[in-house]
């Protein structure tokens, strides 16, 4: 990963306290998994800064990179990985998830 990628990542994740790397937008998300972390975030009320890695290729591989994760969506909350739309649910459903956005 260039080293722009990482600091421009590094920037997103330090000016953020919850950020999900999705394909689209909350509004407009453009895959089911995106669709879902979208949805699991708003039924918790959490504020959070979203990143469409459709519009920047280089943060689209960067951030698979960057976590050492091979799938997007990708959540960040305080600039740790949480992971993907399948962990969010397992911890959605758990209550983590509630306490970890607060």
């Amino acid at each position: 990963m260039e080293v722009s990628t990482k600091s421009k990542i590094e920037s997103i994740l330090s000016a953020n306290h919850i950020v999900l790397f999705m394909k689209g937008t909350p509004a407009f998300p453009q895959c089911g998994f995106s669709a879902r972390a979208v949805a699991i975030l708003q039924e918790l009320g959490a504020q959070f800064q979203s990143v469409n890695v459709l519009d920047d290729e280089e943060i689209r591989q960067g951030i698979k990179e960057f976590g050492n994760w091979p799938t997007i969506p990708q959540l960040y909350v305080n600039k740790e990985l949480v992971g993907g739309s399948d962990i969010m649910m397992e911890m959605y459903q758990s209550g983590e998830l509630k306490e970890m956005v607060k």
